[in-house]
C-alpha cells in the first residue's frame, strides 16, 4: 500500500500576496504549488522572443492583446499565483483587473525558458499543470535549452495539465490551434539561443 504525503504549503496565498506587493520592481515572485519562487531576470534574447511573438500575434489577430508578466490567480492548482512571460487575451480583457487576475478569458499563456537550473520544474511540469487545471486553452513553451516550441492544448481541469502536447523544432512552422488560430515560422528563434 502506497501512502501519499500530504502537500504542505510554505505560506498562505494572502501571506504571499503581501510579500509580492512589497517586493522591489527588480524582483518577480510567483507562488506555484505552495512554494514561493523568484523568476529570473530576463535577458535580451528572452525579451526579443516575447516581442517577436507579440508582433506576430498582433499582425494575424489584431483583436487580441499580448500582456507581459500579467499576474494570474490559478487557484484551482493549490491556490497558485503565476506571472507568465506573456498572456494572449481578447483586446482590453484585463482592463480594470488588479495585480492578480482571474485567468478566465485568457486564450494562451506563454513561457520562455531561462538559462538556469530551476527552469525545468516550473516551466515544464508545474506551470502546465496549473494552467491546464485553470482551464486556459493553450500553453506555449518556448524552450531555448531544447530548441523546441511545445503547444499544450485540451486542458484537463480535473487533474491539471493538458491532454495534448505538440513539439516543434526551431526552424519549423507551427500552427497555434483555436482559440488563437495563427501560424508561426519559428526559424528566427534559432538566433536567440546560446
Amino acid at each position: 500500500m502506497t501512502v501519499m504525503a500530504e502537500h504542505t504549503s510554505q505560506m498562505s496565498v494572502d501571506e504571499f500576496e503581501t510579500i509580492a506587493s512589497t517586493a522591489p520592481e527588480t524582483v518577480t515572485l510567483e507562488f506555484i504549488d505552495g512554494r514561493i519562487g523568484v523568476k529570473r531576470v530576463t535577458d535580451g534574447d528572452h525579451d526579443t522572443i516575447v516581442s517577436w511573438l507579440a508582433k506576430r500575434c498582433m499582425q494575424a489577430r489584431p483583436d487580441l492583446d499580448l500582456y507581459h508578466a500579467r499576474g494570474l490567480r490559478v487557484d484551482a492548482y493549490r491556490q497558485s499565483r503565476a506571472r507568465p512571460d506573456a498572456v494572449i487575451a481578447p483586446e482590453a480583457h484585463f482592463a480594470g483587473h488588479g495585480e492578480w487576475a482571474d485567468p478566465a478569458g485568457a486564450l494562451m499563456v506563454v513561457e520562455v525558458t531561462s538559462y538556469d537550473s530551476d527552469t525545468d520544474r516550473p516551466d515544464r511540469h508545474e506551470k502546465p499543470a496549473a494552467y491546464g487545471q485553470a482551464g486556459i486553452p493553450l500553453y506555449l513553451l518556448i524552450d531555448r535549452d531544447n530548441r523546441t516550441v511545445t503547444v499544450h492544448s485540451s486542458p484537463d481541469r480535473r487533474v491539471g495539465g493538458y491532454r495534448d502536447a505538440r513539439v516543434t523544432k526551431f526552424g519549423e512552422t507551427l500552427v497555434l490551434p483555436d482559440p488563437v488560430g495563427i501560424e508561426l515560422d519559428t526559424e528566427i528563434l534559432k538566433s536567440y539561443v546560446r
